[in-house]
Formats: C-alpha cells, structure tokens, sequence
C-alpha cells in the first residue's frame, strides 16, 4: 500500500496543475485556449477522484470518475461544435 503522505503529495500537486489551468480559463486569449483548459481542468478532477478512490479504499469513486469522464467527454464535444461553428461565421 503506498503511504500517506504519498497521497498528500499527489493532492498538492494536482492542486497547484488545476490551479493553473483555473489561471488559463479565466485569463486565457481565445476561446478555443479556455476550452482546453475547461478539458484539462476536468481530466485533473477526473485524476483526482480516482486517487481519492485509492486512497480511502472504496471503489464507488471510481465509478462516480467514469460517469463525470463520459459527461465532460460529451460536454467538451459539444463546447468543439459550437466553437467551430462560431468561428465559421
């Protein structure tokens, strides 16, 4: 089993990464830059569950992360379109 403060280390650095991209959606030049840190944002959530998951030791987490995967993978297609459908104008 890895340690505690293995754990402890994993959440600070996830953290500090969505932090940043936190940084990029807000401050970010484009929409198309938003949206990418929109997606990385999701997947370090996504990240962070599943070792959330590993570290309390109950599995039902690991299924709540697939479920949100499959919605921000439908969302960030969706937010795809109508961004290439607004640039085409």
């Amino acid at each position: 089993m890895i340690e505690s403060y293995v754990y402890d280390i994993i959440y600070i650095v996830l953290g500090f990464i969505f932090l940043l991209t936190l940084y990029r959606l807000v401050v970010g030049p484009s929409i198309p830059d938003r949206a990418m840190s929109l997606d990385a944002g999701t997947n370090l959530l996504i990240a962070g569950m599943v070792i959330w998951a590993l570290d309390s030791g109950r599995g039902i987490y690991i299924d709540v992360a697939i479920v949100y995967a499959i919605l921000a993978f439908v969302g960030v297609v969706a937010l795809a379109r109508y961004i290439e459908g607004r640039v085409k104008e």
